[in-house]
């Protein structure tokens, strides 16, 4: 882009300021929409943020963002606030107006568009923030505009999230919003499922091997987990919430979302979901973040279902390799699924399972199509390993349709009894549960055909890139 005399400016002003992702999304947007604008970052030293305010403003900048540590420092400087900032308290977008900047707050609108993105919904629901600094007090007024159920703060100073606590509830509605002390969090657990949002730097360099609490119980009584950390892109905080069954998410689509929104506040242009994902493109490359390659599918799903044909169907149309566990634990063990149980037991085999799965997920292979024997799922264990390993599809079938698939088959133990067809209704309903905590994509393969199936799939692995 051509820099001129009708180039306007736009910047970032904190301390440090040297390895914003910032100019990546302005810059991006810019040239993308055809602005003759520029964004640049500007290190204010500490005690010059009054100063920085008239210099910008005295510049002609168009509009400015603000981060660390001034959030609050410098409202005193601004002509006004919006309401949401004002309630906030702090401030990440200065825009221009005759006679001075009206400071603005997007990281919280950021964020709840962000989370909107990744399907992690907020109103009724149960939420823990960790921390209680001015971005988890943010977050927790954000929480209760939007309609929260319950919100716990947690921190290891009791009074800090006390004090944020009184603040949210004294903003009006439902006293909602409660604190308690980091050591206590286990009081959290063995009820509802909760969101937790980590609010603190734990996770950023140097402390990159570490969370505020590391006890898999905690993220197992999580349904997801969004740290507001960045980078690095996997926190240990989010690597304990997917070891331990949950959805986990980093800030970086905050940092997007809150740029997007202070653009569109200089511009007056909004910026649809296409540049959107450009400027996201843009800040990956910026931070070394290769594009994620085709994930590995796992099919799951009761005997009879389809898995083994389906697989192929799904690997020709991928150009890839089909695996069938069983298959693979057989090739290990140098004999039949049925002779591994008659010699060594269930529990051998599951063992057997079990390892296979871990060193299939930690090996990084793929893209590849797994299909899954009925009962991998049922172990918990196994539940947290598929989660890792790819895309897990549970094919669900009435039990109806498997007895009539199978009712000839005499090489099915499950079927050599006198009620079969209770036996399949009794385990498919023991099952469930298993299969729905495991599942990424459900499908319903009653009556179909294997391409209409596999058609479904790819329609719906198409959309989840996309979001």
């Amino acid at each position: 882009m051509k820099i001129d005399g009708r180039t306007r400016l736009c910047g970032l002003i904190g301390n440090p300021v040297e390895h914003t992702m910032s100019p990546a999304i302005h810059n991006t947007l810019a040239d993308a929409m055809g602005e003759n604008l520029v964004y640049v970052p500007f290190h204010v030293p500490s005690g010059y943020v009054g100063d920085a305010v008239r210099g910008i403003y005295a510049l002609n900048l168009l509009g400015c963002n603000v981060t660390v540590p001034y959030k609050s420092e410098v409202i005193p400087f601004l002509k006004g606030l919006d309401p949401l900032a004002e309630r906030i308290g702090a401030v990440n977008t200065l825009v221009r107006t005759d006679g001075g900047f009206i400071g603005h707050n997007t990281d919280m609108p950021g964020l709840y568009r962000a989370m909107c993105e990744d399907g992690v919904e907020i109103e009724g629901k149960k939420v823990v923030i960790l921390g209680a600094g001015g971005v988890a007090r943010a977050v927790a007024m954000l929480l209760k505009l939007k309609g929260a159920g319950e919100i716990i703060i947690l921190n290891r100073t009791l009074e800090k999230a006390e004090r944020i606590a009184d603040e949210v509830n004294g903003a009006g509605g439902n006293r909602n919003v409660s604190a308690l002390e980091l050591s206590e969090y286990r009081k959290l657990l063995g009820g509802e499922k909760f969101l937790a949002i980590q609010a603190t730097s734990i996770g950023m360099y140097p402390k990159v091997d570490e969370a505020v609490i590391t006890d898999p119980d905690f993220y197992g009584n999580m349904y997801t987990g969004y740290d507001l950390v960045f980078n690095p892109a996997e926190t240990k905080f989010m690597s304990l919430a997917r070891e331990n069954g949950a959805r986990a998410f980093n800030g970086l689509k905050m940092l997007l979302y809150q740029g997007i929104i202070a653009y569109e506040l200089w511009t007056g242009k909004e910026v649809d979901s296409a540049l959107a994902k450009k400027a996201f493109k843009a800040m990956k490359a910026e931070m070394g973040i290769q594009e994620e390659s085709a994930k590995n599918i796992v099919l799951m799903g009761f005997m009879g279902s389809g898995k083994t044909t389906l697989g192929r169907e799904l690997a020709c149309r991928m150009k890839t390799t089909v695996e069938d566990t069983d298959r693979l634990i057989e090739k290990r063990e140098g004999m039949k699924i049925s002779e591994i149980f008659s010699r060594y037991g269930e529990d051998y085999f599951r063992r057997a399972e079990t390892k296979l799965l871990s060193e299939l997920a930690e090996s990084g292979e793929g893209p590849a199509v797994y299909s899954l024997g009925g009962g991998t799922p049922v172990n918990p264990e196994n539940r947290k390993l598929l989660k890792r390993l790819g895309t897990v599809v549970w094919l669900d079938i009435r039990p109806e349709t498997v007895y009539e698939r199978l009712k000839g088959d005499t090489t099915r133990p499950l079927l050599q009894c006198a009620d079969p067809l209770g036996r399949i209704r009794e385990l498919i309903e023991e099952r469930k549960s298993a299969y729905s905590e495991c599942a990424d994509l459900i499908v319903n393969v009653d009556g179909r055909d294997c391409g209409a199936i596999a058609d479904e799939i790819e329609q719906k692995l198409i959309r989840r890139a996309e979001n």
